[in-house]
């Protein structure tokens, strides 16, 4: 039977940092107060001519390289992304292999939020393990800053942009395998975190009214109880499912949204500190490409080793949620 591994991971942040002392120049607020709402202190901006697909493309080379196998072994690319470079199509997927040169190959977006890379684990996971594909690179990547309205105080101190890579591959090592994976959504609660213009749900003449409508809109308070509840449940729920300790777990990758939710979260599994991965104060929430962005920063300090096994947690917009237990399995050199 073949397993989903994951076998690496990469990430890409722009170079232009957007302090929250900028901010306050821009939108009345302050540091103080931005720190104690939401633990962030800056968050990276993209270039005016960097788009989504650049910077996905980037994270996604050395996810590749990482790994160790060559581009033409990779035979699906899967892009999550709520700020695709182009409205519906081309996908942002498509558009990166090519920037890659990955040739004719399965590549297709998905739309979650912040909850997209935990779906295009599980989408990777289902296709590697039916034996359509071998070696899928997943991709989170947000240009955040496209779809942000820098004259809202609630929405604009929160979100930035960059990019994460992963390379999922088969395997028959069922130690190396993906554990489990829960998805989940209700759309009862759509209105608590949208972009409300642009789509079909909309008339044609109300794209005639102020830009701001197809901008990033979010209820916070309700979003912040919901996702607390809803998170915990999850979390609680898959390591029961898969008769799994807290303790066992090496690193708790959650969603970088807002230190208080993580915080919430990470109290009530008992976690300790040193478990918890916080990347929150310096990338704030990228959405689809914050999780990812979380991995490759433990990777690249040192902290992440062969057969150490995390656990991803995320919510978004949708609203959706999802948790997965992923060991950490590079290919052996």
């Amino acid at each position: 039977m073949a397993y989903a591994a994951f076998r690496s991971i990469g990430a890409y942040v722009p170079s232009k940092i957007l302090s929250n002392e900028e901010l306050s120049k821009m939108v009345d607020t302050s540091d103080e107060w931005i720190t104690k709402r939401t633990g962030i202190k800056e968050r990276h901006i993209a270039a005016a001519d960097e788009f989504t697909s650049d910077m996905g493309a980037k994270a996604a080379k050395l996810a590749i390289e990482r790994s160790g196998l060559k581009k033409s072994e990779i035979d699906m690319i899967v892009c999550a992304t709520i700020s695709p470079d182009y409205f519906c199509m081309p996908s942002t997927a498509t558009i990166i292999s090519t920037k890659l040169g990955l040739g004719n190959i399965t590549a297709f977006d998905i739309s979650a939020a912040c909850t997209g890379f935990v779906y295009i684990l599980s989408i990777a996971k289902a296709f590697i393990e039916s034996g359509m594909k071998k070696n899928i690179l997943i991709v989170g990547a947000e240009k955040l800053s496209a779809i942000t309205d820098y004259s809202d105080r609630g929405t604009c101190i929160l979100f930035g942009d960059g990019a994460g890579a992963a390379v999922i591959s088969a395997t028959e090592n069922k130690e190396e395998a993906i554990i489990d994976i829960h998805t989940g959504s209700d759309g009862e609660f759509a209105d608590l975190l949208m972009t409300p213009n642009g789509g079909s749900g909309s008339a044609h003449d109300a794209l005639e009214q102020e830009a701001t409508s197809c901008f990033m809109q979010m209820r916070g308070n309700e979003t912040f109880k919901v996702a607390v509840k809803t998170l915990t449940k999850d979390v609680i729920d898959i390591l029961r499912e898969n008769s799994i300790q807290s303790s066992d777990i090496k690193h708790f990758v959650p969603h970088q949204a807002n230190y208080r939710i993580i915080k919430a979260v990470g109290d009530a599994l008992k976690l300790k500190d040193e478990q918890v991965v916080l990347t929150v104060e310096k990338y704030g929430n990228t959405s689809g490409a914050s999780i990812p962005m979380a991995i490759n920063d433990i990777y690249e300090s040192g902290r992440l080793q062969a057969g150490e096994l995390m656990l991803l947690d995320a919510f978004g917009g949708g609203l959706t949620w999802g948790s997965a237990l992923v060991p950490f399995a590079p290919f052996k050199k």
